[in-house]
């Protein structure tokens, strides 16, 4: 059974930082592209970041690039989210999904809340 489970949200104040932890079980992790979608309240979904199989390509929305960082440890099945210099609107329910925009994404997480705020 494929599982992804995020972890490591909460609340900080603005600038402050997180690290979001992705672990996913039940396939060959180290197959797939993962990628992070976080849906904030009354918002659709926005992509956030992508991450290829080795971990040598990631992509990211304009709207974090430069503040966020993905990154993978296949040898722990185990995707992540950076995230600095966090901001308001960066308030979310923060999702990893296996798979990428072009192909499609097949399983997600339970999410994780990040809120920003003082």
């Amino acid at each position: 059974e494929v599982q992804l489970v995020e972890s490591g949200g909460g609340m900080v104040q603005p600038g402050g930082s997180l690290r979001l932890s992705c672990a996913a079980s039940g396939f060959t992790f180290s197959s797939y592209g993962m990628t992070w979608v976080r849906q904030a309240p009354g918002k659709g979904p926005e992509w956030v970041s992508y991450i290829n199989t080795g971990g040598g390509n990631t992509a990211y929305a304009d709207s974090v690039k430069g503040r966020f960082t993905i990154s993978r440890d296949n040898a722990k099945n185990t995707v992540y989210l950076q995230m600095n210099s966090l901001k308001p609107e960066d308030t979310a329910l923060y999702y990893c999904a296996r798979g990428s925009s072009g192909v499609g994404y097949d399983f997600w997480g339970q999410g994780t809340q990040v809120t920003v705020s003082s």
